[in-house]
């Protein structure tokens, strides 16, 4: 976040930890319950960790409430239709609730509200190129990408090679709107951000037309890929 200034720099993290610190405490009955639900309806812990990538290349653990059956194996990324995902998983990520556990992460100062998404570390190496500037900045819970690709898990339901596909036809899109989001980013763009996030997650599984004309393009890129092979 070297080309930002420093009072945008300063001030953002100021109100992460405001803002993080409010939402858990007007949560934490919310959070309280839904652990309760995650494990009532499966054996193993209500929370699950996994080791991202954040700012300056130095890793994190990534907080979230448990939507798989605990010890489940397989690939990283989720499709909707992925058997692994409990009853109550599958309502916490709907309403994007499995995620609630994040806001930790950015008291601690590993995440922000808003910035490019934490990918694991075999992802980042695949691109380091265009990590190089990504993560100069401290990495978010939201961000244009996260909008554009809101129902990420119904598009890669919709191919067979799962991780090939995320790696070579989603994941290049994300980096192109992640950079420019770092070119914008600042608090007004930023809190704008936080609120369409907010009224994207209530009125789903209603997605704009600029998602489905991006998840259109998306395909059409694999195909291109596909095609050359």
């Amino acid at each position: 976040m070297s080309n930002k200034p420093k009072i945008y720099q300063t001030t953002k993290r100021v109100v992460d930890v405001l803002l993080s610190f409010s939402g858990l405490v007007a949560t934490a009955p919310v959070l309280a319950m839904l652990a309760l639900a995650v494990r009532l309806d499966s054996s193993g812990p209500a929370f699950f960790s996994q080791e991202r990538v954040g700012r300056n290349g130095r890793s994190f653990k990534i907080l979230k409430l448990r939507t798989m059956r605990d010890g489940s194996k397989g690939s990283i990324l989720t499709r909707r239709d992925d058997p692994r995902i409990t009853k109550t998983g599958k309502m916490l990520r709907r309403f994007k609730l499995d995620e609630l556990p994040q806001l930790w992460n950015v008291l601690k100062g590993d995440m922000s509200l808003v910035g490019p998404r934490p990918e694991t570390r075999a992802f980042v190496e695949r691109y380091p190129d265009s990590y190089a500037e990504i993560l100069s900045f401290r990495p978010g819970i939201t961000n244009p990408a996260a909008l554009a690709l809101i129902d990420e898990e119904a598009l890669l339901a919709q191919v067979d090679e799962v991780e090939r596909f995320y790696a070579e036809a989603v994941l290049p899109i994300k980096l192109e709107l992640y950079r420019e989001y770092l070119q914008r980013a600042g608090l007004i763009y930023d809190f704008s951000l936080v609120l369409k996030t907010m009224k994207t997650i209530v009125i789903r599984p209603i997605r704009a037309e600029n998602s489905l004309e991006l998840e259109a393009d998306i395909l059409s890129r694999w195909q291109r890929i596909k095609g050359k092979e």
